[in-house]
């Protein structure tokens, strides 16, 4: 499941983990969190990582500021 659209706005999942990643959260506790497989939290975070909406943070991710701006835009 793709988190960007092909018009570039945000898929909902996307905007459910950029949601969650406000504060720093490891893979797992994602998967927990938004009852995802672990593989499609992982495949999101790359995704994601790739297009600068998360970075990683001590052992974790969290929302970049261009990822908690498109979040407020969408």
């Amino acid at each position: 499941m793709p988190c960007i659209n092909a018009d570039g706005s945000l898929t909902d999942s996307a905007v459910a983990l950029l949601t969650l990643l406000a504060e720093p959260h490891t893979p797992e506790e994602v998967s927990v969190a938004m009852a995802r497989p672990l593989y499609w939290v992982r495949m999101s975070l790359r995704e994601m990582l790739g297009v600068d909406l998360v970075v990683a943070d001590a052992g974790g991710y969290r929302a970049s500021e261009k990822g908690r701006a498109r979040l407020r835009a969408a």
